[in-house]
């Protein structure tokens, strides 16, 4: 969901320009701590949903993969990326067993990281392409803004 409002979330993709991302990936940052900082962190709010911790443990990982993508798309023409199963990374890391605070210093420097390659996007490479392994085409600036989405929601999915 890029161009749409997110029922759910209230965010739309499109609200974020693409010289904008650096700076909205860093915003979101506190937010994330504060909530990794909960005492109910590790608690499921229902059988069958990740716990706080999780979801932080996942939103890190997202940063690293979207770092990845984003490089390729820099770098080759038009690449296809990698499969990720989110479901299966988070049974055999056992994000429900690492150390919050781990995670939350961990998720900082993984937003760091992946803020400063969208700071040194040109501005005749926002346009650059690349593919999932569904075949969901991006540029730069739609891969921006699919991944911001998927942050804030997460952000509503734990009530931060």
């Amino acid at each position: 969901m890029i161009a749409e409002r997110c029922p759910e979330c209230g965010f739309a993709g499109t609200d974020v320009a693409g010289p904008d991302i650096a700076g909205t990936v860093h915003d979101l940052v506190p937010r994330w701590r504060a909530a990794l900082n909960r005492l109910d962190v590790r608690d499921r709010p229902a059988p069958g949903v990740w716990s706080t911790l999780e979801y932080g443990a996942h939103v890190r990982d997202v940063h690293r993969v979207f770092a990845e993508r984003l490089r390729l798309m820099l770098a080759e023409d038009d690449p296809l990326f990698a499969n990720w199963d989110q479901d299966a990374t988070a049974a055999g890391e056992r994000y429900d067993r690492q150390d919050p605070g781990r995670v939350a210093d961990e998720l900082a420097d993984a937003a760091a990281a992946l803020a400063a390659e969208f700071a040194a996007v040109r501005p005749d490479q926002w346009d650059r392409a690349g593919r999932r392994s569904n075949g969901s085409s991006f540029t730069v600036t739609t891969l921006g803004q699919y991944f911001l989405h998927d942050v804030v929601h997460h952000l509503h999915d734990v009530r931060a």
